[in-house]
């Protein structure tokens, strides 16, 4: 009986359906359009590619060691840190760091919001206005504060401390989002439909609901991996991160008390930082325009 339901809007007629390669086609093609969209699109292709390929294309093993704190040249082309390791080497091991970090997080948060918001929206209910206050409560602490209470209270600082404690704080706007998407599509036509032919509540969420609000939650979660790198990169500079990581935090806080005599150290993971927030936003901007996302609150 399911197999001959109404579909959602995205897949009301399958005669004349555009495929996804043409989807994806025409958001591209309205990507471009903005410059500010290609330019963020294309840095963040660039330390992705950078971060990827690191083992492959950095001049020196991160571990290698030479003469200290030599300022850039054409041998080290960032100089070399207050151990000797080449910097640029440093920098591109550290992408790999701190980018898994912001994507990992955002998994932790997509499983969480979507989840939350999901439940929230559809069922309504008792169950909406107790996952929304406790939404709320989240929504009200403050973030770097809990993040350093939260860590604090673990014995061993890990990577993945961090990134559990900060998708674990981190999921209430994307829930909210997702919960206010879900309120509006649940009422519609379509929906009314296939709940009136016997469609279970799993499959109307799967297969009706969910994928109409995919690209809010693609938007979200692409703006929110740079916080989540400057989150990490803060709380590694201010001594509750990971020491034993080669995150870009850790890198700023290994080159903050050489910065008078060793600006070098402290300058390229600082805007290595800097063009990955830049480049995320703009690449986050340009695809809520694509993809004509309007966020509520």
């Amino acid at each position: 009986m399911d197999s001959h339901l109404p579909a959602g809007p995205k897949d009301k007629s399958e005669v004349g359906k555009p495929s996804r390669a043409t989807q994806l086609f025409i958001v591209w093609k309205k990507l471009r359009k903005s410059k500010l969209s290609v330019v963020g699109f294309g840095i963040v292709l660039f330390i992705s590619m950078a971060a990827l390929l690191a083992p492959i294309i950095a001049p020196y093993d991160p571990e290698w060691t030479g003469r200290a704190r030599r300022p850039p040249s054409m041998e080290h082309v960032f100089g070399t840190d207050g151990r000797g390791r080449d910097m640029l080497s440093l920098v591109m091991y550290g992408a790999r760091v701190s980018i898994f970090i912001g994507l990992a997080t955002v998994a932790i948060e997509l499983i969480l919001g979507v989840a939350i918001g999901m439940i929230a929206g559809y069922f309504g209910g008792m169950i909406d206005e107790i996952l929304m206050r406790i939404t709320d409560v989240v929504l009200t602490l403050p973030t770097m504060m809990m993040l350093i209470v939260a860590i604090s209270m673990f014995s061993v600082r890990g990577v993945h401390v961090i990134i559990l404690v900060m998708g674990l704080l981190g999921w209430p706007f994307l829930a909210r989002v997702v919960r206010s998407e879900f309120l509006s599509i649940r009422e519609t036509t379509f929906v009314e439909a296939a709940r009136s032919m016997g469609a279970t509540s799993w499959r109307i969420i799967m297969r009706h609901i969910l994928p109409n609000i995919l690209s809010s939650v693609i938007v979200i979660a692409t703006m929110d991996i740079p916080w989540y790198i400057f989150y990490e990169a803060t709380l590694t500079f201010l001594g509750f991160g990971d020491p034993q990581s080669a995150s870009w935090g850790v890198l700023l806080q290994l080159g903050y008390p050489k910065m008078q005599h060793s600006w070098w150290i402290i300058t390229f993971p600082g805007l290595a930082l800097l063009f990955t927030s830049l480049g995320f936003n703009l690449f986050g901007d340009g695809l809520r325009n694509a993809l004509d996302v309007k966020v509520r609150e």
